[in-house]
Order: structure tokens, then sequence, then C-alpha cells
């Protein structure tokens, strides 16, 4: 794909040399090329008189964005990037950039505009004034507004805030805001403790506190995304499911083998639905319905694998199709006992569900490792400044 590169729409001043630095903006970006300028130009508004930069950390975005933002910091030190190339994720993203900047002030923003970047002036002044820990934007206090959000979207932001309360130390109105700004002694405090699982990197902050946070909101009206495309996914909900898990369970439980486990389930409700329909609605032969039903939960958990615990390794077209047929014959063993199985247990007369899951459960084992050895293959993984 062409790289576009797209000029700076003004030149400003760049930061003054010798003020100490007061705030810095990170910035997680995936492919938000078309939003980098005016993000930019309206920081540059919104924090006239304050000390600041703006750190951009890009997950390799295909469209460009990474370039863009190295031609606006020529003539601007105020702006900077770190590409990462290899992985991604938002929160571990943030959690670089905070890394990365010197500041005693830490905000997180989104790139594609929807955060109101002109109330960060009253979140400065509030967790300066007040000795907070963090000030969150809030949508959904008085004067707060999700904007157009689709129905299902608020219903999930509302679960996820009540959901998050399991974990917390802090009563609050929008857990699931992805706009906040905090001290970087309290960051500091919980860095090592932060999972950067998923999507929303403040209930990860929250939760990682060993103490109560101090915490206040400011209200805010969610925009509309004007250009590209959410990111939001299945995958981000499975992550946010898991950093509750984590939480609660210490975070002895590793991301890929959460998503595993369950992405595994339901590939057994997908197995003893088919495999009801045929042997028992159908009237299959045994053996049949349990092959057909192995091959139907063999393609789902593929399949959802390949879209969900395994999205920064994605297959798609010729390459999707070719690796499903590998797994197929990587598999083929783990079929062979998983039909097997279930016959002689069925034989000697467990009821017909047992006998399929049984043999179900035991293919998975293997099934599973074919999956990580031939269906996806971990990149390098490096950061460019």
């Amino acid at each position: 794909m062409e790289t576009k590169l797209y000029p700076a729409v003004v030149t400003a001043e760049p930061r003054t040399l010798g003020l100490p630095l007061e705030l810095a903006v990170i910035i997680p970006t995936y492919n938000e090329s078309e939003n980098i300028s005016p993000l930019i130009e309206a920081l540059k508004k919104a924090l006239a008189g304050i000390e600041w930069e703006a750190i951009f950390v890009d997950d390799n975005s295909p469209d460009g964005t990474a370039e863009l933002i190295r031609q606006l910091s020529a003539t601007d030190r105020r702006i900077r990037v770190l590409e990462r190339i290899g992985r991604r994720g938002l929160s571990s993203a943030c959690i670089e950039g905070m890394l990365a900047t010197a500041a005693p002030y830490i905000a997180v923003m989104d790139a594609d505009l929807q955060h109101d970047e002109a109330i960060l002036p009253t979140m400065l002044n509030r967790i300066k004034s007040g000795c907070l820990d963090i000030v969150i934007a809030s949508r959904s206090m008085p004067g707060g507004s999700m904007g157009e959000f689709a129905r299902e979207r608020v219903w999930l932001s509302k679960f996820g805030t009540h959901a998050a309360r399991i974990v917390c130390r802090s009563e609050i109105s929008d857990a699931m805001s992805g706009f906040f700004l905090m001290d970087r002694a309290f960051f500091q405090r919980v860095a090592s403790d932060l999972t950067g699982t998923g999507f929303k990197i403040l209930l990860d902050l929250l939760s990682s506190s060993s103490c109560p946070v101090r915490v206040a909101e400011v209200p805010y009206r969610f925009r509309n995304r004007q250009r590209g495309t959410s990111k939001l996914d299945v995958r981000s909900e499975f992550e946010y499911l898991h950093l509750l898990v984590a939480k609660v369970a210490g975070e002895r439980i590793p991301s890929r083998l959460f998503l595993s486990v369950l992405i595994g389930s339901l590939g057994l409700c997908v197995h003893l639905g088919s495999f009801t329909l045929l042997h028992f609605w159908a009237r299959f032969d045994f053996v049949i319905a349990q092959t057909a039903a192995t091959f139907v939960a063999m393609t789902f958990n593929f399949l959802l694998r390949n879209a969900v615990a395994f999205r920064d390794r994605r297959l798609h077209g010729w390459r999707l199709a070719s690796r499903l047929l590998m797994f197929y014959l990587g598999c083929s063993v783990g079929v062979l006992i998983n039909v097997r199985l279930a016959e002689s247990l069925y034989t000697v007369g467990m009821p017909w569900y047992l006998a399929g899951i049984s043999g179900m459960v035991v293919s998975s084992i293997w099934n599973y490792g074919v999956i990580v050895a031939m269906a996806w293959r971990r990149n390098r993984v490096f950061t460019v400044s």
C-alpha cells in the first residue's frame, strides 16, 4: 500500500526551551492519519499557555499515520511518535507512552476527535488544586453526554461501569472512559501491577492501586467520529472481561490462555449443538454425527481464534484458507482419537451426549497445540521512535 504523506496545516512555535514540561498527552493510534493534523491543531488551541507535549503511540498503521506524525514533529518539538511493530493494544500502547515522558501530569485521549480536548486545562487545574491522583472526563455525570452512541454501546458502557466496581476502589460514574488525566507519581506507584490488557487502561490503573485512589470527574460531551473507523470489536469485549477476571484472580491468568479457554468453551457448545441436531434430531449414525460436529466445532474455533485471540496476527484470504486446510490435516489425529473414544464410550452405555462431549474435550487438547504451532506465527516485536 502506498504511504500517503500529509503536510502540516499550520506551523506553530515549538515548546519554549528552558520552561519545564507540565503535561504530556498520550494518544494511541492505528489508522488515524486523517485525524492527526486536526487533532494537533485542536491541542495547540486548547493548551495555549501550558508547556505540553503529545506522544502518539502508533501500532504500525498501514495508512502512514506514524510517518505523518514524524513530518509534523520535524517542525514542532511538542509532537513525538513511538511506532510499535509486531504488537498491538491500546492499554499497552498507553503504558509505553507514559513511560516515555518526564511530564509531572499525563493525559490519555483518543485520536478520533471524539474526546473534547478543550477540557484538558480544566482537568489539569482540578488535579493540581485538589491534590488528586486522577481526573476523569465523564460522559455519565450531569452535564456530560454519550452523544449519538448506539443504544447497545450505551448499555455496554453502563454495564462495564457497574462491573468495574467489583475491582475498583473508587466510586466513579464512567469507568469505561478513555479520557483522563493523572499525576505521574500515581502512575509510578501502580505501573508494575498493570496488566496492559485490552482497551480500558483507566480500569487497569484504578484496580492496580493498593489504596483508595483520589479521583474527581468533570463532565464532557462525547463527539461523533467524523473520519476513520472504530477499533472496538468482539475482541475488545473479550479483553475487558479478561481484565476483570485477571484483577479478581490476582492476575495469574495469561490473556491468551483466558481467551483460549473461553473460545474453547464456546466451541464445545457449538459441537454439542451440531451433534444434537445431527444425531438426536436428524438421526444420523453416531460416528458420522460426531465426526461432522467435530469439524464444525474445529472450524468455529479456528475462525474465532483468528478474529479474536490472535487478532494481531490475523489471517486473510488465501492464507486463511490454506492454514485452515493445514489445521484440518494437523488435527486429523485428534479427530481420530475423538471419534474412537466417543464411539467406545457410547458402545459401553454412556449417554450419547456425554460420549460426544468426552471425545471433543480430549481432542481439544491436541487441537490447541496445532492451532498455536501451525496457524499463527509471532512477528518481530520492537519500537521505533
